[in-house]
C-alpha cells in the first residue's frame, strides 16, 4: 500500500552513541501502530532517499513516524506500508 504526503514537523526523539532518531509528522498517512515501511523523498539535486519507518507513535490524536533520517518540513514523500512495491 502507497500513499502521497508531505512532511509537516520533525523532532528530535532520541540520541545516543551518536545515533540520532527521529518522530516524523506527515499530513497524512496510511502507518497505524505497530506497522513499519518506508517513506521515499526526491532530493533537489534528483536523488532519490529511501527512509526505513521503525516505527508509528500515536500521540495527542497526531501519528508520529519513527526514522533515523531527518527530513525537512515540506518536503513531498511517498509512504510505503511494509515493503515497496
Amino acid at each position: 500500500m502507497s500513499f502521497s504526503a508531505v512532511v509537516v514537523d520533525i523532532l528530535e526523539e532520541s540520541r545516543s552513541a551518536g545515533r540520532q532518531r527521529w518522530q516524523v509528522l506527515l499530513d497524512r498517512t496510511e502507518f497505524r501502530a505497530g506497522d513499519k515501511g518506508t517513506l521515499e523523498a526526491v532530493a533537489r539535486s534528483g536523488a532519490r532517499l529511501s527512509v526505513p519507518v521503525l516505527g508509528v507513535v500515536e500521540q495527542g490524536g497526531e501519528t508520529w513516524h519513527l526514522v533515523e533520517k531527518p527530513l525537512t518540513a515540506g518536503t513531498p514523500v511517498t509512504g510505503y506500508v511494509g515493503a515497496p512495491s
